[in-house]
């Protein structure tokens, strides 16, 4: 069985997520979703705690209310997967999430954008990359206008350097035999001129014995900007979602902190799962 979790604050974005999830879950035979709300804390009431209690309940029976209609856009979708609801009231949506996420053994991770403001170009940056640093499992982040159209070619960026040690071969192996995709090796490097030298290929092997029971290609992109590269790359062959293996000066860091990634990541219909190495 597998097990993704749905973080959901009810915005457009989380619940496009929510749809995305939906349709992910349809194409597995064993597949379930647990559609997850943390709302915060409100320290009120009166000396004897009563109101603090009632007003637990009303904004928990609120908050449920709400995940279910979620939950039903989900259904119209997708008839036949099972989905789960669940609201907590916690002072922190990390450590909630986080707690869930290990307490059910979660395979994978679905979110959107979340924050139902303005301040959600913030929020993309410190709950979703969050959430990757904690290596809990693959964190699948859906930009906000995704649409499903199935998950057959995966674009996996690699620097090529010291495969070995950097990739999480496991999660990476999970990701793939989920979906069972063409699996595209993209390295993108703004000095790199394509030669094949041993230390190339070495690395080259490595990669091949992880990708083995895939079928899969190789490209190398000299370009300065990773990001327009990258976005660039995935329109032009059809990519459907892009594999990323977090690293200091990578891909994911600068998709959540350049000018550049916000285009991506608002405008983009390819969602990026992180695997944390």
């Amino acid at each position: 069985m597998k097990t993704f979790i749905v973080p959901t604050d009810f915005s457009e974005t989380s619940k496009n997520a929510a749809r995305f999830a939906a349709q992910v879950a349809a194409q597995l035979p064993d597949a379930s979703i647990i559609l997850y709300n943390v709302f915060d804390k409100i320290e009120t009431g009166g000396s004897d705690g009563s109101t603090y209690e009632n007003n637990h309940e009303a904004r928990k029976k609120i908050m449920e209310t709400a995940l279910e209609s979620v939950k039903r856009d989900m259904l119209a979708i997708a008839p036949n997967i099972s989905v789960t609801i669940q609201a907590e009231e916690d002072g922190s949506f990390i450590n909630s999430l986080e707690r869930l996420a290990r307490s059910q053994k979660a395979d994978m991770i679905i979110m959107g954008i979340t924050g139902a403001t303005r301040l959600e170009q913030i929020f993309i940056g410190s709950n979703a990359l969050t959430m990757v640093n904690k290596n809990i499992c693959p964190v699948m982040i859906v930009p906000p206008d995704a649409q499903f159209t199935g998950i057959k070619n995966v674009a996996f960026t690699s620097d090529f350097k010291e495969v070995a040690k950097t990739t999480p071969v496991k999660p990476i192996q999970a990701v793939l035999n989920i979906f069972n995709p063409t699996v595209h090796v993209v390295n993108v490097d703004s000095e790199h001129y394509v030669e094949v030298t041993e230390e190339y290929k070495a690395e080259k092997a490595v990669l091949e014995e992880i990708l083995k029971d895939h079928k899969r290609e190789y490209y190398f992109i000299r370009l300065f900007d990773f990001v327009e590269a990258i976005n660039q790359f995935a329109t032009d062959n059809s990519i459907d979602m892009i594999l990323t293996v977090p690293k200091s000066h990578s891909f994911l860091g600068g998709l959540f902190t350049s000018s550049s990634t916000k285009k991506l990541a608002y405008h983009s219909h390819v969602p990026v799962i992180a695997v944390h190495e």
